[in-house]
């Protein structure tokens, strides 16, 4: 079927497919580095006992065949290791059908991964990224043309994930209407970049412009993805600049990198590259392909109806195999900025005007005067559910008191999630306690003064001095 191709777009392709596959590299990275502590047999929220009592149904994983942390780490390498692969672009040396499975593996392993990582591993980039990489499969290799309907999943994932924001946005915080959110969210945000400073004292009237154009990059501009060229790459290029723009201004994993990806997708490179023509498609991946996007399609009813809900849930999916999801994010900006420092002391008795240290993290702010850092699109999963559990101590009820008693062992798997521990592993403190700070961004004059680029005002105390029994 002539129809059921568009050769034009293999330069896209080829984009979207390396890209995602550095991606893949870096979520399997980041899972290697970071499991024992969050969830190994040791870990603050294990495995083996969150598969006890979840019904396999709902959360399949190749973790409930067999569990040690020996075996998650050689998935989780062997994740990285095909991901490599591909990134070296392996799946264009093998048949068509090979190129399918190869890319499949990934896909099953991260799946594998999402669906026991529990609280860690529930943000809307990971429902993205099996998505995303589902339809990669689907995508085949260079003994093929693009199926044109797998290039319009693409897009419709990319008009899911921005229109969703968007519509979240105009429903919730009032800021949002009134385009005054960008005055807090460049200092709230769970992770600022090492710009988010100077983002922030941006001039009011340009944030203002800033929101204005995040609502029409959010709200109209996703529907020209659906139009003829060269409308649809205008569009596209334009969701890639904003885009870019969200990735200089802060640290958000993947989510940015994997919206870059499937905007690229909808380009039209050829003027840069010139066309080459792409072998038929054999019957069998034709049959294959229309049966599969039909199904996803069907299932896309669920979260397309969530869109136009006046009770929209946001980073959401509809099935555990993560095929089909819903996005959003910040439908409510935090205009003050708590954080949770957590100290140690190695005092007999745990005295206010004792000896404390703080622990220091890789990426939320700790110290005023260290800058932010840059880590995106490496994931700090630690960091980033120590920004919710100051907004809520309930939030951070299943593992927070697990990560003290972690300090109070000196555990070497969760010490190396940190950036400095002022505790050797072989002389742990004796106390652990945390107290809540508000955080603000320096003004330009305190910064010049004093070369701190936070200031911190103490709020109260989040958790009493604590220590092992015994």
């Amino acid at each position: 079927m002539e129809w059921f191709t568009a050769p034009e777009y293999w330069p896209a392709r080829l984009v979207f497919q390396r890209g995602l596959a550095a991606v893949y590299l870096v979520a399997f990275i980041a899972a290697a580095l970071q499991f024992r502590a969050l969830i190994g047999s040791r870990g603050m929220l294990p495995v083996r006992r969150f598969t006890a009592r979840v019904p396999a149904r709902s959360a399949p994983s190749l973790f409930r065949l067999h569990y040690s942390d020996r075996f998650f780490a050689g998935c989780a390498w062997a994740g990285a290791a095909v991901s490599a692969a591909l990134l070296a672009g392996a799946d264009g040396l093998l048949p068509l059908w090979g190129a399918m499975l190869l890319w499949l593996v990934p896909w099953a392993l991260y799946l594998s991964v999402v669906n026991v990582g529990q609280t860690w591993y529930g943000f809307g980039w990971e429902s993205l990224l099996l998505e995303t990489g589902f339809l990669a499969v689907l995508l085949g290799n260079d003994r093929v043309g693009p199926p044109v309907v797998v290039l319009f999943l693409t897009r419709w994932v990319l008009f899911r994930l921005e229109f969703g924001a968007g519509l979240i946005k105009l429903r919730g915080d009032p800021c949002w209407r009134k385009l005054t959110c960008l005055d807090f969210h460049h200092e709230t945000q769970p992770m600022p970049g090492p710009l988010s400073w100077f983002f922030h004292h941006l001039p009011k009237p340009l944030h203002r412009v800033e929101t204005a154009a995040n609502h029409v990059t959010q709200l109209l501009v996703p529907v020209l993805l659906f139009t003829p060229q060269p409308v649809a790459s205008a569009a596209a290029a334009l969701m890639i600049v904003t885009q870019v723009w969200l990735v200089l201004s802060g640290n958000f994993a993947w989510l940015n990198w994997l919206a870059i990806l499937l905007a690229a997708g909808a380009l039209d490179l050829t003027p840069f590259t010139g066309t080459r023509p792409q072998p038929a498609a054999p019957l069998w991946y034709e049959v294959l392909v229309l049966v599969v996007a039909a199904g996803l399609l069907l299932l896309g009813y669920r979260p397309a109806r969530n869109m136009i809900s006046r009770r929209q849930v946001m980073n959401r999916s509809f099935d555990p195999l993560h095929l089909v999801n819903t996005y959003g994010a910040f439908g409510s900006v935090s205009r003050v900025r708590m954080e949770v420092v957590v100290e140690g002391t190695a005092d007999p008795e745990p005295r206010p005007d004792g000896r404390w240290l703080a622990y220091e993290f890789r990426g939320k702010p700790g110290q005023v005067r260290r800058w932010p850092r840059q880590f995106a699109p490496y994931h700090l999963r630690l960091d980033w559910l120590m920004w919710f559990a100051a907004l809520s101590p309930a939030y951070a009820a299943p593992w927070f008191g697990a990560f003290v008693e972690r300090l109070l062992e000196g555990d070497r798997d969760t010490l190396r999630l940190l950036r400095h521990s002022p505790f050797p592993p072989e002389h742990p403190p004796r106390y652990v306690r945390a107290r809540l700070y508000r955080y603000r961004f320096t003004t330009p004059a305190e910064l010049r003064t004093t070369g701190d680029c936070w200031h911190r005002t103490y709020v109260r105390e989040y958790l009493p001095p604590t220590r092992l029994e015994g």
